[in-house]
């Protein structure tokens, strides 16, 4: 069920931003950023600086790498706005939309790296059942992935399992291929800023 809130609950400075956003990129504003926008001494400004700093911040994942991470796991928890999103992003910074699809059909045979793989693998898991043990980061350090790499993984799954939950509760419009296109630019471009 879509709230109403994110058609009705912003300011006038708001409403002119958004009203500038679509003129210029000829796209509605995206229910994410929607989000942000609403109450963003509450959730958007904390929820934007922790996303921004584990999607772009530094470490040895590439961007492409985290946003393949925030689509899979948006694709564990069946969040159709933000598998859209974050496969589109991913797309884009790897510049390679076989690949993306690849993992996101099958994780097993997909041509990414064992470390990626792995981790990948243990963030569905911490996805599904809510909590992984020491046997299952062993099988992420034995596949290549780095304590770091394994921190930064847990971060982005942290970002995208609160992300997918709130997508699914205020019931996000799912946009089209060009709307998610737009969209991924903007991700590269500018970040979660």
């Amino acid at each position: 069920m879509r709230l109403e809130i994110l058609n009705s609950g912003y300011r006038p400075g708001t409403k002119l931003l958004f009203s500038t956003i679509k003129l210029f990129s000829r796209q509605s504003v995206p229910d994410a950023a929607k989000l942000v926008f609403y109450r963003p001494d509450f959730y958007g400004a904390r929820a934007k600086a922790f996303t921004h700093e584990a999607m772009r911040g530094p470490s040895a994942w590439s961007v492409g790498d985290r946003e393949l991470m925030a689509a899979y796991v948006s694709k564990v928890n069946e969040s159709a706005f933000c598998i859209g999103a974050h496969t589109a992003t991913a797309s884009q910074a790897y510049d390679d939309r076989p690949r993306v699809a690849a993992v996101l059909t099958d994780l097993d045979s997909a041509p990414i790296e064992e470390p990626l793989r792995a981790t990948l693998r243990m963030l569905g898991k911490l996805t599904l059942e809510g909590e992984v043990g020491a046997e299952d980061m062993r099988e992420v350090l034995a596949a290549g992935a780095t304590p770091d790499q394994v921190r930064d993984a847990l971060a982005v799954c942290a970002a995208f399992n609160i992300t997918d939950r709130l997508a699914d509760a205020f019931g996000f419009e799912v946009l089209s291929p060009e709307g998610f296109e737009a969209g991924a630019k903007y991700l590269l471009k500018r970040g979660y800023k």
